[in-house]
């Protein structure tokens, strides 16, 4: 299985071809998570400049994107997860200096079909049992999860190892171990959340912001905390730290020559952190804004040129409960 289906979104925006009175091209690649903030932004910028700039807004996955990213290939990278050390390594090799800008906060959100009427949460050790590598070929009825689960088929979807999304799910509840391969993997969660709308018997985990627009359709799962208490994924659970493990920052990356050398990189970054153009586009896009003192340290980041990553460890969980603090 593990069959790869790239969006449909990503080839019409990257084989769209560049309209002939765009004086400049900005380029933007990475996480299907951060896609709908980037492009609604994007649509903002593009209206304001008139004919003068287009944004080109691509999904490629985080990993994809920082691929590209770190070779000098698009001026901005969409991250649902800060940069792993391999990457800073790419960007080094290259001569690519960044700037990490946090925009938002997510909860990665397991689902089920809305017709799912005898399941309401999981523990993180059954989403281990469920997605670990020994499961792969093994685990394929609810009931092997649990034995007080119903007797029907399991059938699972999720992002692809490209995807941060990916990265920080088998980072947190697999301890960095491998995940079955055995399972519907799609780049483009709007397709992977119509799957789940359309099968039963399916689980998937996606970005907060697709289950919310798909909530006619989804039922999204309480993930039980350190208590063994069940949990629902919602803004206020998030920025509480109740909704603690699947939660996370997200970002823009911004290539520093390029915003310090094309005007019209710079006047899309301070268009970006505006702070009526981010909280809208952030809550627009379901997601959920940081405080206003951690969009004051962005905007401080980029009027100061400031380079590098202030994460230092690919430990994806970790990471997170030392951003929440800061912005406590």
């Amino acid at each position: 299985m593990h069959k790869l289906i790239l969006p449909i979104t990503y080839f019409l925006l990257s084989l769209a071809p560049v309209a002939a009175w765009a004086k400049d091209l900005i380029k933007v690649e990475g996480s299907s998570t951060v896609y709908p903030i980037t492009y609604q932004i994007a649509q903002q910028f593009m209206l304001a400049e008139g004919s003068q700039t287009q944004v080109v807004v691509g999904i490629t996955g985080t990993g994809g994107g920082f691929r590209k990213f770190c070779r000098g290939r698009t001026d901005l990278s969409n991250a649902s997860r800060p940069i792993k050390k391999a990457e800073k390594e790419l960007c080094l090799a290259n001569g690519i200096e960044f700037l990490e800008l946090p925009i938002a906060l997510d909860a990665i959100t397991v689902v089920v079909n809305k017709n799912n009427e005898w399941l309401d949460s999981l523990s993180l050790d059954e989403l281990n049992k469920i997605w670990r590598f020994e499961s792969e070929g093994k685990l394929n009825t609810w009931n092997k999860v649990s034995e007080t689960f119903q007797t029907t088929p399991l059938t699972l979807h999720g992002p692809g190892p490209d995807s941060g999304t990916y990265d920080y799910f088998v980072n947190v509840v697999l301890n960095k171990e491998d995940s079955r391969r055995d399972y519907a993997a799609n780049e483009d969660d709007t397709a992977m959340a119509a799957e789940v709308a359309a099968d039963e018997t399916a689980l998937a985990f996606l970005g907060y912001a697709y289950y919310v627009k798909n909530k006619n359709q989804l039922k999204a799962l309480a993930i039980s905390n350190e208590d063994n208490e069940p949990v629902l994924p919602s803004a206020d659970n998030v920025t509480s730290g109740q909704y603690s493990a699947l939660s996370r920052p997200l970002f823009i990356y911004v290539n520093k020559s390029a915003l310090n050398k094309r005007a019209s990189v710079k006047r899309f970054v301070n268009h970006y952190l505006q702070p009526h153009n981010i909280r809208l586009s952030v809550i627009r896009s379901g997601y959920i804004p940081l405080s206003p003192d951690m969009y004051t340290v962005a905007r401080s980041i980029l009027l100061q040129g400031k380079s590098g990553s202030v994460f230092d460890s690919d430990d994806l969980s970790a990471n997170f409960e030392r951003f929440l603090y800061q912005q406590q």
